[in-house]
């Protein structure tokens, strides 16, 4: 259907300009909700649609579409809409490349999946919560099957087909007259969630929270977990965007092959990862899926680069021109980014610390942060000693990026991250009573 379609489509473009591109896709998700306990939203949606762009005089154009009748009027429209543009010599379109297969990105149990069974893998989550004596404040499941066509004038065209599952949970628990909270999700490309030990997981960490003491303000080493790690990474990674480089919003704009993070560490942009929640054959503008290293050792090695950008910066593409769907162009994103640690610390060997679950506040883009760490714990003598009150964290991310060591514990993927949790040196908490 969807090859059908592309035929169609690039037939009626191919009689107005010369250069061009066509992009399909296609896509079903289950989206459901609890507050509290009860069901409060439940989303069954199938989209479909065509985004065409076309270069004439250097100019490009953009059009979509839901409606496959409006093909000639979308073609149409995005040559039109070249007029409203300024001539950029640095728009291309992607160039026809070898294609490998990726494994592990499409899971069939999809096609059999329907909102009932959708509804009772997250009241199952729900009741597993609940016998934790523990009450269940939002608790969230999501399943996605995405298909997508890239083709162009220069002969490329690459399909692409996936899925993707998720949950997430949230509760509270109140003993000893405080009343904890806890969240934390999961995801993968197949039908394999444990929902059981998500429950028991963020149950555990609730309980846990419970009876704070107060903490010392000074300078701790700080273990951040999963969620603390990546919620702090998000601002580090936008400097890697070749586009805030060049226009000199990233910190790291003149610091290529210069030492930017501890040597102990190297990070990879990967968008062939088998497995991967941001793994594809290519990127939304068909430049085939490669492996960059963005730091090797602690030194700078890479930006990440659409066609834009990369010809821009007299260089070429990394893929990591992606797109949310037809409806939007590409723009520089990252695939999958794997954070590996040559050596890694045990929390047994630290002798006086905190852990942080999970951290909430604002982050500027020099990197400065000063956050809330949630779900906090002291650390001493190398074991997890008792639940701290509400503290902050504030540093720079660049900085302590400079000083971290992985810890040892199992490597997971959140969003595009995928580490084990990180050990920084030296971070100021500030303790609240």
């Amino acid at each position: 259907m969807i090859y059908e379609m592309a035929e169609k489509c690039e037939k009626e473009v191919k009689k107005i300009c010369d250069d061009y591109e066509v992009y399909i896709s296609s896509g079903k998700t289950i989206e459901l909700d609890s507050k509290n306990d009860e069901l409060n939203f439940a989303k069954e949606e199938i989209t479909q649609g065509i985004g065409i762009r076309v270069l004439k005089d250097n100019k490009m154009g953009f059009a979509f579409t839901s409606d496959m009748d409006k093909i000639n009027q979308t073609a149409l429209q995005a040559l039109e809409n070249t007029k409203l543009n300024n001539p950029d010599e640095n728009y291309a379109f992607s160039q026809k490349e070898k294609v490998n297969d990726i494994d592990k990105l499409y899971d069939k149990k999809f096609e059999n999946l329907d909102l009932d069974e959708s509804i009772d893998f997250l009241n199952n989550i729900i009741k597993k919560a609940n016998e934790t004596q523990c009450d269940v404040t939002s608790a969230g499941f999501s399943a996605s099957r995405g298909e997508s066509l890239i083709l162009n004038s220069n002969g490329v065209s690459i399909a692409n087909k996936s899925t993707g599952f998720g949950a997430g949970l949230s509760v509270n628990i109140e003993a000893k007259e405080n009343v904890a909270t806890a969240y934390d999700s999961i995801s993968s490309r197949f039908y394999d969630l444990d929902g059981d030990k998500l429950a028991e997981d963020v149950c555990k960490l609730a309980m846990d929270s419970v009876d704070t003491k107060a903490i010392e303000t000074k300078d701790y080493d700080v273990v951040l977990d999963y969620y603390a790690a990546t919620g702090l990474l998000s601002t580090f990674l936008e400097a890697f965007n070749g586009e805030n480089v060049q226009r000199q919003r990233s910190i790291l704009h003149d610091k290529m092959n210069s030492e930017i993070v501890s040597p102990n560490l190297s990070i990879t942009n990967d968008a062939t990862l088998e497995k991967g929640m941001y793994s594809t054959k290519c990127d939304g503008e068909g430049t085939v899926s490669k492996k960059t290293k963005l730091v090797e050792n602690g030194v700078l090695k890479s930006f990440m680069y659409d066609i834009y950008t990369a010809n821009k910066g007299n260089t070429t593409s990394t893929g990591n021109g992606y797109r949310n769907s037809y409806l939007s162009t590409p723009s520089v994103s990252p695939s999958n980014i794997i954070l590996d640690f040559d050596e890694k610390i045990g929390t047994d060997e630290i002798s006086e610390g905190v852990l942080t679950t999970s951290v909430l506040g604002a982050h500027t883009i020099s990197g400065d942060f000063s956050v809330e760490a949630s779900n906090a714990f002291k650390i001493e003598n190398g074991e997890i000693s008792y639940p701290i009150n509400k503290a902050m964290i504030s540093g720079n991310i660049f900085e302590i990026m400079k000083k971290c060591e992985g810890v040892k514990s199992e490597i997971k993927q959140y969003g595009p991250f995928i580490l084990p949790k990180i050990l920084v040196h030296n971070l100021r908490v500030v303790g609240q009573h």
